[in-house]
C-alpha cells in the first residue's frame, strides 16, 4: 500500500540553532528568505499526501501561527515535549493512516522528491520500517561518522556507515504497542533490527543538514547551484 500520511516533527527546542531559536522555533528559521518547513512542504506536497501532520511544542503559538490557513493537522505537546517516539505515537489518531512517513523539517534536498523515492521502494511484506539515508559523500553540513551500515538484503545495522536523512517510512503499531509516552524512535528501531525488519534505503541525491547558524549559508548555497 502507498504511505499517504506524513508525519512532520517540529516539536524540537532547536538548541544547536541559538541563539536564532530564542524567538522562533527551528522549523521557522529561514534559509534563502524561506523557513525551512516550506522546503519539507514543498516535498510532501508534491508527493500529494492524504493527511500532513505536524507536532509542535516549543514556541508552538508561533508555528501555529505559520501553518495557519493549510490542510496541516496539528497534534501540540503538552506539558511535556514527547521526544520522536513518543510525538509519534500521539499523533496517530490524526495520522489515521497506516503504514506512515516521518520526515524532519530541518533540511533541504537536490534530487528526485525523497517521498516517492522511498515510497517506490517500501515493501511491507519484509518492512516494518524503511529509513531514507545518503552516503557521507552526498551529505552537506552533516558531521560524524554516519548512523547505519547496510547488511545484507539492506537490514540496517548500528555502525559508522550512511547517514540518516530523518525521512522514513513506519509501520503504526511498531509504535503504539511501546508502552510509554515520551520515548525516542531509537527504541523502536532497535527492536526492528533485532528482529530483521529495518531496512535502508540509500538517496541518489544530496542532501543538507541545515543543524546551526553556520548550516545556514552552506545549505543557501547548496540551493543556489540547485537552481543553477
Amino acid at each position: 500500500m502507498r504511505p499517504d500520511a506524513v508525519m512532520l516533527f517540529a516539536a524540537g527546542f532547536g538548541t544547536r540553532m541559538r541563539p536564532l531559536t530564542a524567538t522562533r522555533p527551528k522549523p521557522l528559521i529561514k534559509v534563502s528568505g524561506r523557513p525551512l518547513i516550506d522546503y519539507a512542504l514543498d516535498q510532501v506536497r508534491e508527493y500529494d499526501a492524504a493527511q500532513i501532520v505536524c507536532n509542535l511544542h516549543y514556541l508552538a503559538e508561533v508555528l501555529e501561527a505559520h501553518l495557519a490557513n493549510t490542510n496541516i493537522l496539528l497534534s501540540r505537546e503538552e506539558p511535556d515535549i514527547l521526544d520522536t517516539g513518543g510525538g509519534l505515537k500521539a499523533a496517530l489518531p490524526l495520522l489515521d493512516r497506516d503504514p506512515v512517513f516521518t520526515m524532519n523539517t530541518d533540511a533541504v534536498w537536490r534530487g528526485p522528491n525523497p517521498l516517492t523515492y522511498l515510497a517506490d521502494i517500501w515493501n511491507p511484506e519484509n518492512m516494518d520500517a524503511l529509513l531514507l539515508c545518503v552516503p557521507k559523500a552526498n551529505a552537506v553540513g552533516h558531521a560524524g561518522a554516519g548512523d547505519f551500515l547496510i547488511g545484507p538484503q539492506n537490514r540496517a545495522e548500528r555502525g559508522p556507515g550512511v547517514i540518516y536523512t530523518g525521512l522514513q517510512i513506519i509501520k503504526t503499531d511498531v509504535v503504539s504497542v511501546v508502552p510509554d509516552n515520551i520515548f525516542s524512535l531509537n527504541l523502536v528501531w532497535d527492536q526492528l533490527m533485532s528482529d530483521q525488519q529495518l531496512s535502508v534505503a540509500t538517496y541518489p541525491g544530496q542532501w543538507c543538514d541545515v543543524g546551526s547558524p553556520s548550516g545556514i549559508k552552506l545549505a543557501e548555497e547548496f540551493l543556489e547551484h540547485a537552481d543553477g
